[in-house]
C-alpha cells in the first residue's frame, strides 16, 4: 500500500502525473527517495499505423530501482513503509521534487539511506509554477 498524508492512497490518479516517495525498511529504519510515474507511454498497430497512448504504470506494486532495496523487499514485502511525500502534475515535477528531497535530507552523506546517486536535470519551464 501507498499512503499520502498518513491514509491509503489509492487515486484518483487522473490530475496527477507522477509522484515523489519515501520508503522506509521498518527493521533496520533504511530509507529510500525516489519518483515514480503514473502513466507511461506504450504504442500499439491501428490500422497499419503506430498510435501512442498513455497506460497506466505499475506505480502500486513499485519499491524503487535500487537493487539492493528490490531484493530485500523481495525477502520480506511486509517490513516496507511506501509514503508518497509529493503529487506532481508534471515530469519535471517529479524531478525537482525528488532531486530537492533528497538534497534536503542529504542522503548521499549518510548511512541509513539506500541512495547512492543523485541525478537530475530541470529546467524552469518544465516545472508547475504555483
Amino acid at each position: 500500500m501507498w499512503y499520502y498524508n498518513n491514509e491509503v492512497f489509492e487515486g484518483p490518479i487522473d490530475d496527477w502525473y507522477g509522484f515523489v516517495y519515501l520508503i522506509t525498511e521498518k527493521s533496520t529504519n533504511m530509507k529510500y527517495i525516489g519518483k515514480k510515474f503514473f502513466w507511461s507511454k506504450k504504442t500499439r498497430q491501428v490500422n497499419k499505423k503506430k498510435k501512442r497512448y498513455l497506460a497506466e504504470s505499475d506505480w502500486q506494486d513499485y519499491y524503487g530501482s535500487n537493487e539492493l532495496l528490490k531484493e530485500n523487499v523481495a525477502k520480506n514485502p511486509n517490513d516496507y513503509h511506501r509514503e508518497i511525500l509529493h503529487l506532481c502534475k508534471k515530469r519535471g515535477d517529479c524531478a525537482y521534487y525528488e532531486a530537492k528531497e533528497q538534497f534536503e535530507r542529504n542522503v548521499l552523506f549518510k548511512n541509513d539511506y539506500y541512495n547512492a546517486f543523485i541525478g537530475c536535470k530541470i529546467h524552469s519551464k518544465h516545472l508547475t509554477h504555483e
